[in-house]
């Protein structure tokens, strides 16, 4: 029998974005990282993206990740990309190279499986052409990082994975395949060009060399460092509504955004998530095409979705598209909570509705005559919800950096408390600020 007596029990965290994505889940990952001994990316590739401010006044260093798990930039911090992403490899060694560059040491406390799916030269030609080919009022709103098209080849059977990288005479079997089948859809159906064999080829083999070192089976990685009691931090990318069989479909990412996903996409138990957290702005925002039924207008000066566009710096970290901003979709999140079974709520961006004289939150919808207090699953039946708002006092106060609860007005106590209430998940934590101790908690996940 083993003596636990001593021995730190792990606690491990799933942070999950619970809106179409964007909601500040980089700087509360790093925030979290306090009380990590790892961090997991489990879905998605480098068409996320998380910024971190680190540090105040001439020491602030502002890095912006997509690939890279956020705890990367705290020192000792193991990080691991699992099997449900993803993975440029070439984007992978740039971002690499240039965190390396700002001093932090990355190959030697970076673990990638064996399992991800690669992203090719033809996946990118393919997403590109794809949606050069749709029509306006069409389009996803795709990166064109060929995302999609690599999780199209994962559930077909055809993908190369990372493991093939390092048995050149297979690889090459299975390249010319799989290019010979993508190039004859560029050029004969989307009129665009081939990709060539050779340098894609040339150029995985290079991407071998260098990432072999890092390459490592990471579900008896986690096993392993859960058995030593190691805390661990699983990041979500994207967010829930962009989940491909949760969301407003056809508006979606291509990989599944849930908290489930952790488990499946990393190769451990359900059982090892203890605690979900869900990051969610006092305000809604989403990138690209798709229905919205909150949306605001952002182009009107001194409107409330200006201030949000504004004020909350709305620019897409990887696409540099503006957002598009609304008030807060209490029905949405109601079926973000269903899904993932949150354990709490992280309030970020409360201070951009300092100054908003009135705040609308959508309670629920009407669609075809009926009041709806959940978001349909799909885009065509979300396109047709007209939003039920329910209207609260704002406040005059800055909250900027404020960071405890009492030192909040009491408007924005009150606005806190209803999003809690209509959500029927606890406010755990509320973010005031990009930097790390603007940070008011209430409950510690990982207390």
């Amino acid at each position: 029998m083993v003596n636990t007596a001593t021995k730190h029990i792990a606690k491990n965290v799933v942070v999950i974005g619970t809106q179409w994505g964007d909601e500040g889940k980089g700087k509360i990952v790093d925030w979290l990282t306090d009380h990590a001994q790892g961090v997991v990316r489990f879905q998605g590739g480098h068409n996320a993206g998380h910024t971190l401010v680190v540090g105040q006044g001439d020491a602030q260093r502002v890095y912006k990740l997509n690939l890279v798990p956020s705890g990367i930039v705290r020192s000792g911090i193991n990080c691991y990309i699992g099997n449900g992403v993803v993975l440029d490899a070439g984007h992978l060694l740039g971002e690499i190279a240039a965190l390396e560059k700002d001093g932090l040491e990355v190959k030697s406390r970076l673990k990638v499986s064996s399992g991800c799916p690669l992203i090719l030269s033809h996946h990118v030609a393919v997403d590109v052409a794809r949606e050069a080919k749709r029509s306006a009022d069409k389009k996803i709103g795709t990166t064109g990082k060929g995302i999609g098209p690599t999780y199209e080849d994962k559930v077909a059977r055809r993908a190369l994975r990372v493991y093939d990288l390092f048995y050149p005479e297979r690889f090459s079997e299975k390249l010319k395949e799989v290019i010979d089948y993508h190039n004859f859809v560029l050029t004969n159906y989307l009129g665009a060009k081939a990709v060539d064999f050779n340098q894609q080829y040339d150029a995985s083999m290079q991407h071998a060399i260098a990432l072999k070192p890092m390459i490592s089976d990471i579900s008896a990685e986690l096993y392993a460092a859960n058995a030593r009691g190691e805390n661990l931090l699983f990041e979500g990318a994207q967010g829930t509504l962009l989940d491909i069989d949760h969301g407003t479909y056809p508006y979606v990412t291509s990989s599944n955004c849930i908290a489930g996903q952790a488990s499946a996409g990393t190769g451990v138990g359900a059982n090892m998530l203890h605690y979900v957290l869900g990051i969610t702005k006092a305000y809604t925002t989403r990138v690209g095409g798709g229905p919205f039924p909150s949306e605001l207008d952002i182009d009107t000066e001194g409107a409330p979705g200006t201030q949000m566009s504004v004020k909350g710096q709305e620019i897409g970290t990887v696409t540099k598209r503006k957002r598009r901003c609304g008030w807060f979709d209490a029905a949405a999140l109601r079926r973000s909570a269903m899904i993932n079974g949150l354990t709490g709520l992280c309030i970020t961006k409360l201070d951009v509705l300092d100054g908003i004289k009135e705040l609308n939150i959508c309670t629920g919808y009407e669609l075809d005559g009926k009041k709806i207090d959940l978001l349909p699953i799909g885009a065509d039946d979300v396109a047709g919800c007209k939003p039920i708002y329910e209207t609260v006092p704002g406040w005059s106060e800055n909250t900027f950096g404020v960071k405890t609860w009492d030192g909040l007005p009491k408007n924005a106590q009150n606005y806190l408390k209803r999003l809690e209430a209509l959500c029927g998940v606890p406010v755990a934590i509320v973010s005031t600020g990009p930097e790390r101790d603007e940070t008011i908690v209430i409950e510690h996940p990982f207390a």
